[in-house]
């Protein structure tokens, strides 16, 4: 299937083009921009993009080059923290065959927000132009999270004369959004995008309730690795883990106020014989590690570092829920994760939850943020265990080729627009 569709799209933009031989030849050629971006410092910082990315490419009707920028800082020791990471970080690397370049650009917290996406957009244009210049002659601008990398997105598309498409993400609308300031800008650059791509029904609500056109927003969910996501027996997974028997139930996310953590903490506390694993890094981590301490559950929660993806795949299969106790989402791909391994949820109703979790077989949805509902929530499904294989084949219906086809059909369509205007 995907391999007429590809064709079906290299033949539609050659039609367009001055030479159809040599259009044939070409793919769709599309520049990624975002901040969020794995690396080889911060391999997990949003890999949803790189994974949407490489299901694309697999297709074979597209190139890309990604311009990932991340914030100047002149020291790379481990005491400077996050910040430490960004000076660290590689000008360009190879991932898995794909070139990512990481400019640096002025981002002064908190005082210097508005100035961000200027500043990005003057960091990444440089790179964009030595790119040009070497030959990559991209067609589209492909952007990722509405504020700052939207905003700027739209001064490289005019400056560089090419149609772009912004992906909101979720905290980009649900907060950043709220401000007013922010807002304007989100609003004028929506307004020239060429197209618009919400992770969830319900992220487009949002987007629409912000003033945004309906119809020129497109949902396309992320989707899953079935290949990588996929489950072992619990015992083996526990083996290779050094886990051992008792009634496991993890949370996985950034270490941040927003992913909820502290709720799923204190839900465990409400819960005998119970234990806990929290995968992750951030700012939260001694507040969480206090709490858990004072929750009196100090022995019953481990704390681990962000790990690859493979052994993610190995947590999922050893635990008997995964618990998200997030306070906004988009489109969390943590339960697609779990899921397609054989795992139950249980998750806050936040954002496009309700587009996951569609019944009980799967998981729970929890309405507020109490702690012993949460733990009720987590009980039932402990006491009374979905069937893992059932799980894991309802996680099939969410793998990435649909997404990827949409990708093709609005790329195309957009290039070829704009093709036809720029010959007018």
């Amino acid at each position: 299937m995907l391999e007429s569709f590809s064709s079906t799209a290299t033949s539609g933009l050659a039609a367009s083009g001055t030479g159809a031989d040599d259009a044939r030849s070409r793919k769709l050629q599309l520049l990624t921009f975002t901040t969020l971006y794995p690396s080889a410092v911060q391999p997990r910082h949003g890999i949803f993009v790189e994974t949407r990315l490489r299901h694309l490419i697999a297709t074979g009707a597209v190139e890309a080059r990604v311009v990932a920028p991340v914030p100047w800082f002149p020291f790379g020791a481990t005491v400077f923290g996050r910040y430490a990471k960004f000076a660290r970080t590689p000008r360009t690397e190879d991932r898995s065959g794909l070139l990512v370049h990481h400019p640096r650009y002025i981002a002064i917290p908190r005082i210097g927000v508005l100035g961000q996406p200027r500043s990005l957009a003057w960091a990444a244009a440089q790179k964009i132009a030595a790119m040009v210049a070497e030959g990559y002659e991209f067609d589209a601008i492909d952007a990722h999270y509405f504020f700052p990398d939207g905003v700027a997105a739209a001064y490289l598309a005019k400056r560089f004369g090419k149609p772009f498409v912004v992906t909101a993400r979720g905290s980009d609308i649900n907060l950043i959004a709220q401000s007013a300031r922010p807002r304007k800008m989100i609003l004028d650059a929506a307004r020239t995008a060429g197209r618009l791509i919400a992770v969830s029904a319900a992220l487009k609500r949002a987007m629409i309730e912000l003033g945004i056109e309906a119809e020129r927003i497109v949902v396309l969910r992320n989707g899953v690795d079935l290949e990588l996501f996929r489950p072992i027996p619990m015992s083996d997974a526990r083996h290779r883990l050094g886990l051992g028997p008792g009634r496991l139930v993890a949370s996985v996310g950034n270490l941040v106020p927003e992913k909820g953590h502290d709720l799923v903490i204190r839900a465990i506390a409400a819960m005998h014989s119970v234990f806990g694993v929290i995968v992750g890094e951030g700012p939260d981590k001694r507040r969480l590690e206090r709490l858990a301490i004072e929750s009196g559950v100090g022995d019953r929660i481990r704390f681990l570092k962000v790990v690859p993806q493979d052994e993610l795949a190995i947590l999922y299969s050893a635990i008997d829920v995964l618990a998200l106790g997030s306070v906004r989402e988009g489109w969390p791909n943590v339960l697609l994760e779990a899921m397609a391994c054989g795992a139950p949820v249980v998750v806050t109703d936040v954002g496009g939850v309700r587009e996951i979790v569609t019944n009980m077989d799967v998981g729970r949805i929890v309405g507020g943020r109490d702690s012993a509902m949460f733990a009720a929530a987590i009980e039932q499904v402990i006491t009374m265990p979905p069937d893992r294989t059932r799980i894991r084949r309802y996680a099939e219906g969410f793998g990435w080729e649909p997404v990827s086809l949409g990708q093709l059909d609005l790329f195309a369509e957009l290039v070829n627009r704009n093709r036809e205007e720029t010959r007018v």
